[in-house]
């Protein structure tokens, strides 16, 4: 795997060196795609947690100066046979090079290294179309607002109907809380009964508490509370000039109270007063009814290009809840008792992407 002119090798997210670790997230931040997702810690948090392998392609010139990077996760599954992703659990991690040809060749050079190890696919969440060779499923949008510098003029911004719903649980005595590790039980409560409701497996706790631990100064918890009971919460992200929402949940019996509203209202003016320019309220299928959630703040799709290496005559997988095949198994998840629910969630998730 190298040559004269340029080499690419390949490592565990463990097994670099503190040097290697600032090259690699100063290449990252310093790329125009590069996002919170490729940082070496996120390989090591997910092996921490989950126990699956890591790869992570490194691309240097012959001065050894680092010019591509591309984050593999393999998961191995007995359901889902064994397969990588670049990356796990989020809606971005392809591949980042100086040039669209040294990001062609990481990615040629992991899916031959992974057809010799046995991998049945390779998916890459990217936000740029790859090469004709690979085929790419673009069913899904990241929802994106811009901001403004402050979140009065962000208030104005919003229409009526929607400032309207705001109000409302507030009326009711809704109250919102910003914070770190102290509140994850409170999101956890909400966010564990939501994803069991949904028919979902769900996360370990200890994924959030590392993510919190690993990024104080860039994860955070939003909590909304009725009558001091978590009713709902989110997960906050920044990364760079970004702020986002990757998990947020509410309970249905407050719905009708609006409280998902006060939830997303109050994480776009964190976002606002954190000196994020950007609002990522995560992924959604065109027109779906996420997508017209997050339409009413503002939001404006952007494409997401997840494109796939597969063996000749190889089928796009589809591992989704939308997949009829598990539409008995979600059916049955939605009535678990939630301490059930809550065990057993945490050994299957991890083998979903």
């Amino acid at each position: 795997m190298a040559s004269r002119k340029r080499q690419s090798l390949c490592k565990h997210a463990r097994d670099f060196e503190e040097k290697e670790v600032e090259q690699w997230d100063a290449f990252v931040a310093s790329h125009g795609r590069g996002t919170l997702y490729h940082q070496l810690e996120w390989g090591r948090l997910i092996e921490r947690v989950f126990g699956h392998q890591t790869h992570y392609w490194m691309h240097t010139g012959d001065d050894g100066e680092l010019t591509g990077v591309l984050p593999l996760v393999e998961i191995r599954s007995r359901l889902f046979g064994t397969y990588q992703i670049s990356l796990p659990f989020f809606n971005y991690g392809g591949a980042l090079g100086t040039e669209s040809r040294i990001e062609a060749d990481l990615m040629k050079q992991a899916w031959t290294c992974a057809k010799k190890m046995g991998v049945g696919h390779i998916e890459f969440r990217d936000t740029v179309v790859r090469h004709a060779d690979y085929p790419v499923r673009k069913d899904k949008v990241a929802m994106l607002r811009e901001l403004p510098p402050d979140p009065d003029q962000l208030w104005r911004e919003l229409g009526g109907k929607v400032r309207s719903q705001v109000r409302r649980p507030i009326r009711e005595g809704a109250t919102f809380v910003c914070g770190g590790r102290e509140r994850i039980d409170d999101f956890y409560s909400v966010f564990a009964r939501n994803m069991r409701d949904l028919g979902t497996p769900v996360y370990p706790k200890r994924f959030f508490v590392e993510m919190l631990q690993t990024f104080p100064d860039r994860a955070s918890i939003g909590v909304v509370h009725v009558d001091k009971k978590p009713v709902a919460a989110a997960i906050l992200l920044l990364d760079k000039e970004t702020m986002e929402i990757p998990w947020a949940s509410s309970l249905r019996e407050y719905n009708r109270l609006g409280v998902n509203m006060l939830l997303y209202w109050n994480a776009l003016s964190e976002a606002i007063s954190k000196g994020a320019r950007t609002f990522d309220f995560g992924r959604s299928s065109y027109q779906s009814g996420t997508y017209r959630f997050k339409r009413q703040w503002g939001a404006v799709a952007k494409p997401l290009y997840w494109s796939y290496a597969l063996p000749e005559g190889g089928e796009l997988p589809d591992l989704t809840p939308k997949n009829g095949k598990f539409k008995h198994a979600i059916a049955l998840w939605k009535r678990l008792p939630l301490s059930v629910a809550n065990q057993l969630g945490p050994r299957i998730v991890k083998n979903l992407p």
